[in-house]
């Protein structure tokens, strides 16, 4: 097992390039499914999410080519199965988008409840809404998501909260569906913009991304292309909350400065300093850090995604700050590892009331998700002494190279082997 060790205290200066989105890059990958044919994908970040996806694409028969350490083509010519296991899926929250995906090219998905963070209860009937509403039966057994079709029909799905995930598996589905499918209440999200463009660019009729209401014209086939995943803007938004954290000075490179405008107002708000420099933003942390109230929101509000990291400047931050949550109801998990450094945080339900406090100290904690993970790098970076981080699997699912970049910043971090007792007791 490996854990992180940072010693707290140093300022986060100099450069930082940004990688691509993990959010747009696993519902790409298995989009890829939908052409029998070649698909370059380029710009794809190193985490062990696409690492899960590509193993679950080969699993399927697709024939993948790694051209470099950021490009690989995806050859589905050859893909004949449409079941996906327990064991494939139970690493990877995004593997419910093969199930849209195997929806469009066969007319049948058989693929096992996804794992990675648990945020609590996670319901995808908003998924199984579209696909019924396109034609297909959809029912749950052992654990297994089963979907058929005898011909997908274009239909009008209005989504009763905006959803992400179900916006993207009904695009996924529908895009050889004969006819005309409206997707109503649509997220508006990058990630979401980002696999329409990848589908038009293989020959697919998807217009309205990015506003409420996407139309998708049924086509009859999909051909091959090639396609950059556009930058992460949560990797962006943690190194911006980061520099800004330590009060360091820092660039972040190859970010889209409109995606980041939520993050970036905020981090205004407490005090920091943000410059935008064409496809780069520098940020520069204050003396201190004012109070701010931040409530999260589908795009193009404040990313849920970037609540914990936000939160640890909260921490320190003068006076009292509220953090709604208002899209995960279990979202606060790390506040518990949040107070074992110092922090003063009351949780009520989906309110947390952040008073702050002098610093934080280092301590022993664990990533309880992939987000809280990072929010734990950060208060490790500002807290005296040294913090230790279990669990890490979690921050290497979103995080390409971090310790690395960290570094070259200036932090004082590394990974440490280590026996994990609480294995060792259960064994």
């Amino acid at each position: 097992m490996e854990k992180i060790v940072i010693r707290g205290g140093n300022r986060l200066t100099g450069e930082v390039e940004i990688s691509g989105a993990k959010n747009a890059v696993v519902a790409i990958l298995p989009a890829a499914l939908l052409a029998q044919d070649v698909c370059r994908i380029e710009n794809i970040p190193c985490i062990s999410d696409v690492s899960c996806m590509l193993e679950i694409l080969e699993s399927l028969g697709a024939e993948i080519r790694r051209i470099n350490k950021h490009t690989v083509e995806i050859n589905s010519k050859y893909v004949n199965s449409y079941v996906v296991s327990h064991e494939m899926t139970k690493q990877l929250r995004a593997s419910y988008y093969l199930i849209g995906a195997l929806l469009g090219r066969f007319g049948k998905a058989k693929v096992a409840l996804p794992g990675g963070c648990n945020f609590g209860v996670r319901p995808i009937d908003l998924h199984i809404k579209g696909f019924e509403l396109l034609g297909s039966e959809v029912n749950v057994e052992n654990a297994m998501i089963n979907a058929k079709a005898d011909k997908l029909t274009g239909s009008s799905i209005y989504m009763d909260q905006v959803s992400v995930g179900a916006t993207i598996n009904v695009m996924l589905a529908a895009v050889k569906a004969r006819g005309l499918t409206i997707i109503g209440n649509a997220a508006k999200e990058p990630q979401s913009v980002s696999l329409a463009s990848f589908l038009n660019a293989m020959g697919a009729d998807i217009r309205g991304a990015g506003t409420d209401v996407i139309k998708i014209h049924g086509v009859n086939e999909l051909h091959g292309c090639t396609y950059s995943i556009i930058p992460d803007q949560i990797e962006a938004g943690t190194y911006m909350v980061a520099a800004a954290a330590t009060k360091g000075d820092a660039t972040i490179r190859n970010v889209i400065p409109k995606h980041l405008e939520a993050i970036t107002a905020k981090l205004v708000e407490c005090g920091a300093t943000v410059t935008e420099m064409g496809d780069a933003l520098r940020v520069t942390g204050p003396k201190s850090f004012k109070k701010c109230n931040i409530k999260t929101m589908p795009h193009p509000g404040f990313p849920t995604d970037m609540q914990p990291q936000m939160a640890v400047i909260l921490s320190v931050a003068q006076g009292t700050s509220l953090v709604s949550e208002g899209v995960w109801d279990n979202r606060f998990r790390y506040v518990e590892q949040l107070t074992r450094m110092g922090a003063n945080v009351i949780v009520d339900g989906t309110v947390a009331v952040f008073q702050g406090v002098p610093e934080l100290t280092g301590a022993p904690v664990k990533a309880d998700d992939l987000r809280a993970g990072a929010a734990m790098l950060i208060a490790g970076l500002i807290a005296r002494g040294t913090t230790e981080i279990e669990d890490i699997q979690f921050i290497d699912r979103g995080y390409e190279d971090y310790i690395e970049k960290l570094r070259a910043l200036g932090a004082d971090i590394y990974r440490k082997e280590f026996e994990d007792v609480r294995i060792m007791k259960n064994a």
